[in-house]
Order: structure tokens, then C-alpha cells, then sequence
């Protein structure tokens, strides 16, 4: 019986800050599959894999020590972000099913707000309103406008936790969802206004793909535009229809496609055949294929 949790971090420039992350939730006996940071984003990704009890209380530590280390006032990047931990995904993987991660985002989700003090809300099949099943809307915001909401506005009351938002920590989305596959694909071109009207495009809430999330990015280190990607449902859409239909709406105006990039762990059935030439990856390795880790 065996579930994954892929807390993501408003921390990618610090090492041993994300390294202390890792270490709670190892501690706590969960297995580490993968640590993932961008500076750009100012972002990490954790990938924990284990059993219920053990993944709660691992993921738990992780969201203390992050509580304890990160600081949203001082964070900048180009990553959208509501809190130090800012989303806490539960996904079922062998033996469980979504509703046995439900339950224990939920179990998580109230111990967050009622130990750490910091306000939950929670998402996809976790939530208790429709309105809050899509993250992007939760956090649409941001830190900066929820510490504004949080407390007046009664849309933003919180499932768990105060009514009020952490002065450092902000607040966390807490959810249950099936595995999700965060992908980017580089812009020959520093044309911000570009990526994101790609990332308009292809998103499935403005016609695009189906089960795809996007929005686009500049990345300053890289000096290039990235359409950053969340695939909801690989079965649906494809990581190769999404390149392509990347790559096509690029074209449309001249430019081509530098490269894209897996953020932590993606199923081995997700990857078309000669992945690394057709996708064009970068740092990828069979190491982020998460079957060769179950």
C-alpha cells in the first residue's frame, strides 16, 4: 500500500535549506525519490513515497521545517505562491485508492493549520467546495493579497487554521489528486507576452488540451521564456501532443523551441518512445522515471 506526496516549496536558491526539507520528512520514514530546485521559480519539489502513516507524518515535519526556515516576505521568483509550503499533494499509487488519500490530506491539512498555525485551504479531490478544487484560483492572489483577504474576506476562510495568515509562512493549499506530471518547455525568445499567450492557448480552461494547466514564464538566468505545465491526466493528453502543440504555436510566430524539462518524477507510460529527442530534455535520466523506484 504504497502513496505518494510531492510537496512543493517556496525555497530553490538555497541548498541547505531544501536539503534540511529532505532530512524531515527522511526522518520521519518516508522514502526521498527525488529533490528538484529552480532559482528561477525560487521553487523546490520533494517526491516522498510511503505508507499512509508514514507519508503523513513525513510530509507534516517537512511542512514544520519549512514553516521554521522560509520566509515569504523575503521571497521573490517567477513561480506563483501562496506559502513557505505551498501545495501538499496526496497521491495514491499501489493499494489505496484516491479517496484513501483524501482522507489523509485531510489529517494532514488539520494538523497544518492546528499545530503550525497556518491557514488551509483544500483542493482537487480533497476539497470541500467546488470553488476550490482548481489550485490556481486558491492562490491566485498570492501571499502578498491573501494576507489582505484572509480574515475579511469570508470566501477565504480557511478549512483548517486561523482565519488569518501566517506572517511569514502565509498559507497552503492540501489536497488529494492523481499523479500529475509538471513540465516546462524553453522559448527560443525572451517574448514573455509569447510564452503566456501560448500557455493560454493550449490550457484546457481556455479551450486548449485537455487536462492541462500552463502559464508562461521568463526565465532571467536562462534569458529565456518557458511555458511552464502542469499535465493532469496524461491518458488524455500526452507529453509529446503537449511539445508539439507548444512548438506549433511558436512557429506561428517565428520562433523555435530550445528545450523542455520534467520537474521531479513521471511515470515510465507517460514517455513517448525516444523521449530525449522528440521532447528535446534536458537533465533528464532514468532516475526520474518514478516506476524504477516502486
Amino acid at each position: 500500500m504504497i502513496l505518494e506526496s510531492v510537496p512543493n516549496f517556496s525555497e530553490g536558491r538555497r541548498r541547505e535549506v531544501c536539503d534540511a526539507l529532505s532530512a524531515a520528512a527522511a526522518a520521519r520514514g518516508a522514502r526521498v525519490l527525488g529533490l528538484s530546485l529552480d532559482p528561477n521559480h525560487n521553487r523546490s519539489v520533494l517526491t516522498l513515497v510511503g505508507a499512509a502513516d508514514v507519508l503523513g507524518e513525513a510530509a507534516f515535519a517537512a511542512a514544520k521545517k519549512a514553516v521554521e526556515l522560509i520566509d515569504l516576505t523575503r521571497h521573490t521568483g517567477e513561480h506563483p505562491r501562496m506559502g513557505a509550503i505551498d501545495v501538499l499533494p496526496f497521491i495514491p499509487l499501489k493499494g489505496v485508492t484516491l479517496e484513501d488519500a483524501v482522507a489523509l490530506s485531510r489529517a494532514v491539512g488539520r494538523r497544518i493549520g492546528d499545530e503550525l498555525g497556518v491557514p488551509v485551504y483544500l483542493y482537487e479531490s480533497a476539497a470541500t467546495r467546488p470553488d476550490r478544487k482548481n489550485l490556481a484560483e486558491i492562490r491566485k492572489p498570492q501571499f502578498e493579497g491573501l494576507r489582505d483577504l484572509i480574515g475579511k474576506d469570508p470566501d477565504r476562510v480557511p478549512d483548517f487554521g486561523p482565519s488569518r495568515i501566517h506572517p511569514t509562512a502565509g498559507c497552503v493549499a492540501v489536497g488529494a489528486r492523481m499523479p500529475l506530471i509538471a513540465y516546462n518547455v524553453d522559448l527560443k525568445s525572451e517574448d514573455l507576452a509569447l510564452a503566456k499567450k501560448i500557455a493560454k492557448r493550449i490550457r484546457e480552461r481556455d479551450g486548449g488540451l485537455p487536462g492541462i494547466k500552463a502559464l508562461g514564464l521568463f526565465l532571467a538566468d536562462r534569458g529565456r521564456a518557458q511555458v511552464s505545465i502542469n499535465v493532469c491526466d496524461y491518458t488524455r493528453t500526452g507529453l509529446l501532443d503537449v511539445f508539439r502543440a507548444v512548438e506549433a504555436a511558436a512557429a506561428e510566430s517565428g520562433v523555435a523551441v530550445h528545450s523542455s524539462e520534467v520537474v521531479g518524477l513521471v511515470p515510465e507510460a507517460a514517455l513517448p518512445p525516444d523521449a530525449l529527442r522528440v521532447l528535446r530534455l534536458e537533465g533528464f535520466t532514468d532516475a526520474l522515471i518514478l516506476d524504477r523506484h516502486l
